[in-house]
């Protein structure tokens, strides 16, 4: 197993926030608000239920490695841990993996092997996340409702790019907002002020929307 757990266990027996998430995001933001608290530059969305896939690991561990960091910690943030607290299972809301780890043990931590761990499974019950490792300086956001996750901490454009080419698709805030973030709003029309808000937090400097 490349667990490690981070934190320190709080009274229910779940742990409570690795300090290196408190320290990237304010964990009480919502989209379209800001939820990185010292992370600036470029902005990247997908859709949200693409991060907890086997497949993603790869993504996660690249942004860690870039920074250095000798692993990843993943926090579930919705449903809180009151409410997904299984005390014959001790479900722990967060999750710290090794870089050595695969997409198996990634999908070991997150995912489910049989009908009876399904909907418990972070893969199918989180509704918010945030993850990063014990450096700080990268991240990602994402919410079920509005189907996104966002990524910020790249060190330069090339690599960006690159990363973006490797394991995408990844788009800026504009064509989220046309695509991904579309589908969430009845008509899949994004209300003006949500696209305002989005866009002056995840856009490029003096970007707006017409």
């Amino acid at each position: 197993m490349a667990t490690e757990e981070s934190g320190t266990l709080g009274r229910d027996g779940c742990l409570d926030v690795p300090s290196s998430s408190a320290s990237v995001f304010d964990l009480d933001a919502r989209l379209p608000g800001q939820a990185f608290t010292k992370l600036t530059g470029d902005s990247l969305f997908c859709e949200f239920d693409a991060v907890l896939t086997r497949e993603f690991w790869p993504a996660l561990r690249a942004m860690a490695r870039w920074h250095g960091d000798d692993r990843v910690e993943l926090l579930v943030l919705e449903p809180g841990p009151d409410d997904l607290h299984l005390p014959e299972r001790r479900f722990q809301p967060t999750r710290s993996l090794s870089v050595d780890a695969d997409e198996d043990d990634y999908w070991e931590e997150i995912g489910f092997t049989s009908d009876d761990d399904f909907a418990e499974s972070i893969a199918v019950s989180a509704k918010v996340i945030a993850v990063t490792g014990p450096s700080g300086r990268w991240g990602c956001w994402g919410e079920r409702d509005p189907e996104v996750t966002v990524f910020r901490g790249f060190p330069d454009a090339d690599t960006r790019n690159d990363w973006r080419e490797r394991f995408g698709p990844f788009l800026e805030v504009s064509a989220a907002l046309d695509s991904y973030l579309s589908l969430a709003f009845t008509g899949h029309a994004v209300p003006d002020a949500y696209a305002a808000a989005l866009t002056a937090n995840y856009g490029p400097p003096n970007s707006g929307r017409p």
